[in-house]
């Protein structure tokens, strides 16, 4: 199929393609349409920004009907709250033809309320958090059962988020008979499992491998020997407001996102999200930055993936990232729709480790360039840099290692190897009062006991 002219689609949804200047697909919307319309369960695995999210929604909304039912036929779920704005953006510019019911339910103190109103009128699609939605249900505010197309965007990071407990909740409220449709940057062990488990006979369409870079990225990299010389280097390149007109910047932590805020010589035009963000002050920061009011975006990775953000001149990780996927999701964010981007990508001698993870990944060499003259070389460090240094060997033996639980237990002291010696009361006291035992009423009483035995 060389255009969405090819596609077996209503009138309406092609008028809303037009609209948004969408004429030809990608490779994941070609591959997935009509297994998707056809029913079966489906498992794409397609790099980020390769249009996935329209890959999904085309042929759920082709195959939806108009009801005046309450509650919804489709359940879509994405790890972030980001995320779920993201997706029900795209499905109003794919609905202004058409009538469609879709609401977005996510984690907040303030709009729990809101939600279970909206749900109340009606709805045809819900896109949620996988807590939120389980929270709805037990509320008996959401009815599952209804359900007949279940979608679950960014499978992966979602298992990287300790979601699984929430979906197998969710599994267990959904009716057996219905499509399951999984999408996913990379196939991992876990939504190996997830597949076996709860897909039947899925369809699996792999288009790009995530380790691969895209053609359009150029790639660099800076041996940097601690937070605040990244920090010096950061400024000097954002001096060039010509070339770097619109940035991500990428930190490992909170409290690396707000330090680099405060450190910032640009701070003025820069924004901040992390999950300690409350989620007005996260949409308002994405909103910034989209129309521009915003030059700069330091963020975590709760928005490394799913959300589109056009024209992105340049993506920085100012950490290294500790899964190498992460790093391809960080720089999906740039290059976008054919255009040019950049990632730079800084490193400390701790994280050289993770960056040989990456390139290894990729199969690829980040090119090194040398810190530029100017750039002061800091001897200060973080709180965090002066700790031990990371043992990444020890990490994995600590993730791998037997944990002892109910049914594995360890050795008592008399079957182990190491012979313990047996201590006598007077040096047990001692230990454990700092002072000599006096002869007092206990010791002589322990003595009349043994004489009457």
């Amino acid at each position: 199929m060389n255009s969405f002219e090819d596609f077996k689609i209503k009138k309406q949804l092609k008028n809303a393609l037009v609209d948004l200047g969408l004429t030809v697909p990608t490779p994941i919307q070609e591959e997935s349409y009509s297994t998707i319309l056809g029913g079966s369960d489906f498992v794409g695995i397609a790099q980020t920004g390769t249009g996935k999210t329209i890959a999904f929604l085309l042929p759920i909304l082709q195959d939806l009907k108009y009801t005046e039912e309450l509650y919804p036929k489709v359940l879509i779920l994405a790890p972030t709250r980001e995320l779920v704005i993201q997706i029900v953006k795209e499905i109003d510019k794919l609905t202004p033809y058409i009538s469609v019911r879709a609401v977005g339910v996510y984690g907040g103190s303030n709009n729990i309320g809101k939600q279970k109103a909206a749900l109340s009128l009606g709805q045809d699609i819900v896109v949620g958090t996988p807590r939120r939605v389980y929270d709805l249900a037990l509320a008996n505010v959401l009815r599952l059962k209804s359900i007949k197309k279940l979608v679950i965007d960014e499978v992966d990071i979602m298992l990287d988020f300790g979601y699984k407990t929430q979906l197998n909740n969710i599994f267990e409220q959904l009716p057996r008979k219905r499509q399951n449709i999984l999408f996913s940057a990379t196939m991992t062990t876990y939504v190996d499992g997830l597949i076996d488990d709860f897909l039947v006979n899925p369809v699996k369409k792999t288009i790009s491998i995530s380790g691969t870079p895209l053609d359009t990225i150029e790639q660099e990299s800076f041996a940097v020997p601690n937070f605040y010389t990244k920090t010096n280097l950061l400024n000097h390149l954002l001096e060039d407001r010509e070339e770097f007109n619109k940035v991500l910047v990428f930190v490992a932590t909170k409290i690396t996102a707000d330090r680099l805020f405060e450190n910032l010589k640009f701070n003025s035009e820069a924004t901040v999200i992390h999950s300690r963000k409350e989620q007005n002050f996260r949409t308002k920061s994405i909103e910034k930055f989209i129309d521009g009011t915003s030059r700069i975006l330091i963020a975590t990775d709760v928005i490394a993936r799913g959300i589109d953000i056009e024209n992105v001149s340049t993506v920085f990780s100012f950490d290294t990232p500790f899964y190498p996927e992460n790093y391809i999701h960080r720089i999906g964010r740039t290059g976008r729709a054919g255009q040019k981007g950049r990632a730079i990508l800084f490193h400390t001698e701790k994280e050289a480790p993770l960056k040989d993870s990456i390139e290894k990944l990729m199969n690829y060499s980040i090119p090194l360039r040398e810190i530029p003259e100017g750039v002061k070389i800091s001897s200060q460090l973080t709180p965090e840099e002066k700790n031990k240094p990371i043992d990444y060997d020890e990490i994995y033996l600590e993730k791998t290692k037997l944990k002892v639980g109910p049914s594995i237990q360890e050795k008592s002291a008399k079957n182990s190897k190491e012979v313990v010696k047996k201590k006598s009361y007077n040096i047990t006291v001692k230990e454990k009062y700092k002072k000599p035992v006096r002869r007092g009423d206990k010791i002589q009483n322990l003595k009349k006991k043994r004489k009457k035995k």
